[in-house]
């Protein structure tokens, strides 16, 4: 078989995995010689505090990804070249110095990305490297789904509806790299070392085992043989946060310890078969695609609202306001749903998703905070942080995105409370001060009679607050706050 390279790079990035990787099998196959890196990338690093979960979970995850490339050669010393510096320099260095013809990686559609890209794009071009980059983060990108006038899709059921109607098998094929595996070079001798310790650049060890969150390929594949099991009911146990509901796989998604047609592919033919918590399931993973096409097709949303009518809203500014924010990152509002919901990000770094709703609409609607805060927080914060569906989903709580909850739309986090987590289950186990209240008092412990708190043991204003806003009266601000879009049907 002619190949059209003699040697290659393949670049990991999004894809740390060996499974299904469509970019590694595009390079497998073009090349007669190929070597792996990953970079970590100081212009990501440095802005991270010193002790991140992600970055642990990206450093045990490349342990299982270079044995999984040595298991796959099978040639004494493959496996995978780690770097530490700016991404955009060291795989021009490392190009050069392998002497390679080409670059391949999978696609990548955040702002920031695409312009690192661009830069390493135009550097290899000047050595007469070429770089070849391919879809593989997502099943259909970009502009593959498409309004019958061509236009990218705004709201959602419609493209979903399209997404069903194009799918096929070919989309959600798998990539097996096994018949290419020979191609796979040994690492030179100058860069036999393994995958960096934390120390080595220059972060610590976090809580991430204590939580005993699976790290690689092997522990994506453990969550979601586990989460097959429950898929049929996901439909029910989805929005109760003290349920184990959610398949929990959002991080493996995010690094690509999992590959996306896999799952797609499983949910759909579970589908089919009748199975109605795996068409919710599968409803989430192609919301994924959608947030994925609407920051690649309207890129504005990354510092401003998709509705640009929405960046005139008058936000609380001042003194006031950040003290506000700050009892919502602490979890000290008062009011025990939004701040169990805050205990458990700060803790563990994992947020239910109907929480993020909830703990969204309050910092948004409930304490007039721009939503954009909230979003810079959750993007310090979440495991499994993506800028697609972390910005589209804050942009849907605060009404200003595509596809969004009606401005008058204001969660009560009471209700919501009592509605999913009725019997104060998740409340409990993030508030524990509160947990000798009865299930009626534990949603709103301002109600609760004195006799009650002090049978608890709940001091109101010492070991738990009270609550830093009224919700009926915050609602009635808001609904002026927004006066100013009332009447808009501008779209982008």
């Amino acid at each position: 078989m002619n190949k059209q390279f003699q040697t290659g790079l393949m670049w990991f990035r999004r894809d740390l995995r060996v499974d299904d990787n469509a970019a590694l099998c595009m390079a497998l196959q073009a090349c007669q010689k190929l070597h792996c890196v990953f970079v970590f990338d100081r212009d990501i690093l440095e802005p991270l505090p010193r002790a991140d979960r992600r970055v642990e979970f990206i450093r045990e995850s490349l342990l299982d990804l270079d044995e999984e490339l040595r298991q796959l050669g099978g040639t004494p010393g493959a496996g995978l070249i780690v770097r530490l510096g700016q991404a955009s320099e060291e795989v021009v260095t490392l190009a050069k110095a392998l002497d390679v013809q080409a670059v391949f990686a999978a696609h990548d559609y955040e702002p920031q990305a695409r312009q690192r890209d661009a830069r390493v794009l135009g550097a290899l071009a000047e050595a007469g490297i070429a770089m070849h980059t391919c879809k593989d983060h997502v099943v259909f990108e970009t502009r593959e789904i498409l309004t019958k006038t061509g236009a990218p899709y705004g709201v959602f059921t419609p493209y979903k509806n399209t997404w069903l109607a194009t799918v096929t098998p070919h989309h959600l094929r798998s990539h097996d790299p096994a018949p290419f595996a020979s191609t796979l070079a040994p690492r030179p001798v100058a860069m036999q070392q393994a995958v960096p310790s934390l120390d080595a650049i220059g972060f610590r060890k976090t809580n991430l085992s204590e939580l005993k969150i699976p790290t690689g390929t092997r522990g994506a594949r453990k969550l979601f043989e586990d989460f097959f099991e429950r898929m049929d009911d996901y439909h029910e146990t989805r929005d109760f946060p003290a349920v184990k509901g959610p398949s929990y796989l959002s991080v493996h998604l995010r690094f690509g310890t999992v590959s996306i047609r896999q799952l797609a592919a499983t949910a759909l033919q579970r589908q089919i078969q009748g199975s109605h918590g795996a068409a919710v399931w599968l409803g989430e993973l192609i919301w994924r695609d959608f947030y994925f096409q609407i920051l690649s097709n309207f890129p504005h949303v990354a510092q401003g609202a998709y509705k640009r009518e929405y960046d005139a809203i008058q936000w609380e500014q001042g003194p006031h306001a950040e003290t506000l924010f700050k009892a919502w990152c602490e979890g000290r509002t008062g009011y025990p749903l939004v701040d169990a919901a805050m205990t458990q990000i700060n803790q563990t770094g994992y947020m239910h998703n109907r929480l993020r709703m909830v703990v969204g609409s309050f910092l948004v609607k409930d304490l007039g905070i721009d939503w954009r805060w909230g979003e810079k927080y959750f993007a310090q914060h979440l495991n499994d942080f993506d800028l697609a569906a972390n910005n589209g989903g804050w942009q849907w709580v605060s009404s200003s995105g595509c596809d969004a909850q009606p401005y008058f739309r204001i969660f009560n986090p009471v209700s919501q409370s009592e509605k999913f987590d009725s019997e104060g289950k998740f409340i409990r186990r993030y508030l524990p001060q509160l947990a000798n209240l009865s299930n009626k008092a534990i949603h709103a412990p301002w109600t609760a009679k004195p006799l009650d708190l002090q049978m608890a043991g709940v001091a109101l204003g010492q070991n738990y607050p009270m609550p830093i806003v009224a919700h009926d009266v915050a609602r009635a601000l808001t609904l002026q706050r927004y006066a100013v879009v009332k009447k808009s049907v501008k779209s982008p």
